[in-house]
């Protein structure tokens, strides 16, 4: 079956939510749409199954990088367990680890003191504090870009 097909069944199992082209795969949670990009490849779909399976979870937000990954592990969890199977498509644990591992990888990188590079703990959305330096710093969202941290001026 084609992936032009696969996206009409899929689209009409889920009259409950938006489907709109897209650049990329994503889920809004303040329009209520899932935003659908190029489907070439396998992966494309199961992708496109996740960001439904963030729909489906209600995923509204997060204030903490730690509750991104308990949001997205939830995501993968509905995907593979509940809307896979309904197109007979397969998600393997692999894949979802290798999923995770990214933003586990983004988490630790976010949270690593650019002054002394020990683990800081989170204080908001954006800003970080080191245990062990003291020093604070800001961070950019980087899940689609690269990496900033930008020293904040301490008091």
């Amino acid at each position: 079956m084609g992936q032009t097909s696969l996206l009409a069944r899929v689209e009409s199992a889920f009259p409950e939510l938006t489907f709109e082209q897209s650049d990329d795969f994503r889920w809004s949670p303040s329009d209520q749409t899932v935003y659908v990009g190029r489907l070439v490849t396998d992966r494309d779909l199961i992708t496109l199954l996740h960001e439904i399976g963030h729909a489906l979870a209600g995923h509204n937000g997060y204030s903490k990088d730690i509750e991104l990954l308990a949001l997205e592990r939830e995501a993968w969890t509905i995907a593979h367990d509940q809307i896979a199977p309904k197109f007979a498509i397969t998600i393997t644990e692999d894949l979802i680890e290798e999923a995770l591992d990214s933003y586990r990888d983004w988490l630790h990188a976010r949270s690593r003191c650019p002054e002394c590079t020990q683990n800081g703990i989170q204080r908001s959305i954006d800003t970080y504090t080191c245990l062990l330096c003291t020093a604070s710093w800001r961070v950019n969202d980087a899940r689609t870009c690269g990496l900033k941290r930008y020293r904040l001026a301490t008091h």
